[in-house]
């Protein structure tokens, strides 16, 4: 083996002046949301420990330090290729990003394009040189939109992590303390940097690091806690194959699912703290659990009631059991539609990874698989009214913004029978302030188009199933050369509505109205998005019903749809223009399809039932 060197570096000192490339036959980028979310949450964490806002700059220097890991990287002539650590590279490119686009428009400015790309003879090029990602890259650093369809999975998912990190980025570090956060984060945050002068001793470091023999996880260290507290030999070797085969089925779902599926189960029953946002606040259960939960077991055993060898193993036979395969359960259904369990998936759309823990909270062990379902319903029902009416008000519903208020949901729901959990769960509903006739403008904006995709799909296939027609959701949310996508009604042609609108502003604003929008093929779109609506109005109504509903013909023999717009009382009407008025009528249609579909009776239908 040559010669090995490994170095401590700063972000700054990492990034500023080098190049890294990623062979063709490393790994794909593959990190998921829930790891976006966690690295956001631990590092603006530690930088809050010490942020005060009266310090000044320098103050920074004195902060604590964040330790983000190590990389191993082969050196090849002047060019570094990364054999470990492209996740967090790549993670950490985007985030500089981010901030450098959020920071453009104020007058004192973080310098950090350095760290992010170089420039040579008037050419850019980024400082994590990868060719087959830099188109996306500089869409995202220009902030100009990026189709990654037929793109490969790497540029899919930075383009998706990207958006994660921008819902996810703490709102209180967007204003006065940005530039203290930039500081910190390329000055205070550290990484190993471990480099080899060949790719053949680059994998040695890499495979003896990730020896099992020699790194055991935090669910090893768990399961071996549990396994040296059971006296009896025959149940220790049980409940080691129990751990084993819970294990490797979440394992078969995805990396670190079993790790997720813990900490999910230990925060649903247990977790009754959570750390405040100042200054020196300390983690409470919530944050330990998420970061060291076979330490905070051992710390918590008397409060988890684990005294003695029998009650070690009833809380793996039992609880540990019951939990991960519920657990499993939700995952499986956030991925695919499933009959009752729809509002999960549902949930998932937005990547809204707090609802695991909701939903396993009201849960016990001895309940039996009906009481279980209607809990697990009743909660993923709540979460769906709260998200869409949070969506439609314009509030946010990031991780950041949303975890407090969940953890207090979860901590009062814990246990609860069903009929005690509707009561609760109704009661935070009736005292939520946004509600649908809140907001009478809602409309597109580059950062609510996913939610809007939603509420179209969900709105349309509502209105199909009730007249009588098959589901379309999946079809309306799948991705890919023959999806769906939203299609203004009106072209973005303000000549063609001058009359009615003094400026371009006041006329685009109105046109972005949800209102005046469909999801319709992209096909569609392609051929008649620009003409003229009456041009249009013959063709919507060989589209779904939603869009039908424009044109007299759907209310001619239409006995289906015509029964349920008499039953639901829906101001349905055709439009033979859309004008103005037109565009609002549709817009208060929009809203009280939406109070049917987010209606909170639906809770008290769940018990009923």
């Amino acid at each position: 083996m040559k010669e090995i060197l490994g170095d401590a570096k700063t972000i700054r000192q990492l990034l500023s002046g080098n190049k890294y490339s990623i062979d063709y036959y490393q790994r794909e980028y593959k990190w998921e949301t829930k790891q976006i979310q966690e690295l956001l949450q631990d590092i603006t964490g530690k930088f809050l420990y010490d942020f005060d806002i009266t310090h000044e700059r320098q103050a920074v220097e004195n902060y604590g330090h964040y330790f983000l890991g190590s990389i191993i990287i082969s050196q090849k002539e002047a060019k570094k290729f990364i054999i470990d650590g492209q996740q967090r590279l790549t993670t950490l490119s985007l985030l500089l990003i981010f901030l450098h686009n959020l920071q453009k428009e104020r007058p004192h400015q973080v310098k950090i394009d350095d760290l992010i790309f170089s420039e040579k003879f008037s050419q850019k090029s980024f400082n994590l040189d990868v060719e087959e990602r830099n188109s996306c890259m500089e869409a995202l650093f220009n902030q100009i939109p990026f189709d990654d369809i037929d793109k490969p999975e790497s540029v899919k998912n930075i383009i998706a992590r990207y958006q994660d990190i921008k819902e996810n980025f703490p709102e209180d570090l967007t204003g006065n303390a940005l530039p203290y956060f930039i500081d910190w984060l390329i000055e205070n945050v550290n990484i190993v940097e471990i480099t080899a002068y060949s790719d053949e001793d680059a994998y040695i470091i890499f495979e003896t690091m990730n020896d099992r023999g020699l790194s055991l996880t935090p669910t090893d260290m768990l399961k071996g806690f549990f396994v040296a507290n059971i006296n009896d030999e025959a149940k220790r070797e049980q409940i080691n194959q129990l751990w084993k085969q819970r294990v490797n089925a979440l394992m078969e779902l995805g990396k670190e699912e079993e790790v997720d599926a813990i900490k999910t189960w230990l925060r649903s029953q247990y977790a009754q703290t959570i750390r405040e946002r100042k200054k020196g606040a300390v983690p409470g259960d919530f944050e330990r659990i998420g970061t060291e939960f076979h330490r905070w077991v051992r710390d918590y055993r008397d409060k988890i009631g684990l005294n003695n060898s029998a009650e070690f193993v009833r809380f793996i036979e039992r609880d540990f059991a019951f939990y991960t395969r519920q657990y499993l359960q939700l995952r499986k259904a956030s991925i695919s539609l499933k009959a009752g369990l729809e509002e999960v998936f549902y949930n998932a759309q937005y990547n809204f990874t707090l609802q695991y823990p909701l939903l396993l909270a009201p849960l016990n062990p001895d309940d039996d698989p009906q009481v279980v379902n209607r809990k697990i319903r009743l909660v993923a029902s709540f979460l769906d009214i709260l998200l869409a009416r949070r969506l439609w008000n314009f509030q946010n519903i990031t991780y950041d913004t949303m975890q407090y208020a969940m953890f207090v949901v979860m901590r009062d729901i814990q246990g609860k029978n069903p009929t005690e959990l509707a009561v609760i769960l109704l009661q935070k509903l009736v005292a939520q302030a946004e509600v649908f006739a809140s907001n009478d403008r809602l409309r597109l904006y580059q950062q609510n188009s996913n939610a809007i995709k939603q509420f179209l799909a969900r709105i349309t296939d509502h209105v199909e199933r009730q007249s009588g027609l098959d589901s379309h959701y999946k079809e309306y949310r799948s991705r890919g050369k023959n999806r769906y996508d939203i299609e203004h009604i009106w072209a973005n042609k303000f000549e063609r509505h001058s009359d009615e609108f003094s400026s371009k502003e006041d006329f685009l604003e109105y046109r972005n109205r949800i209102g005046g929008l469909l999801l319709l093929p992209r096909s569609f779109n392609a051929s008649y998005g620009d003409l003229p609506y009456t041009e249009k109005l013959p063709h919507y109504y060989g589209q779904n019903i939603l869009a039908q509903s424009l044109n007299p013909q759907c209310y001619d023999h239409n006995p289906e749809f015509l029964a349920y717009k008499k039953r639901s009382n829906l101001p349905f009407q055709p439009h033979e223009e859309f004008k103005k008025a037109d565009l609002e009528a549709r817009q208060k249609l929009y809203q009280k399809i939406a109070e049917e579909i987010w209606n909170p009776e639906r809770l008290i239908r769940l018990i009923e039932s």
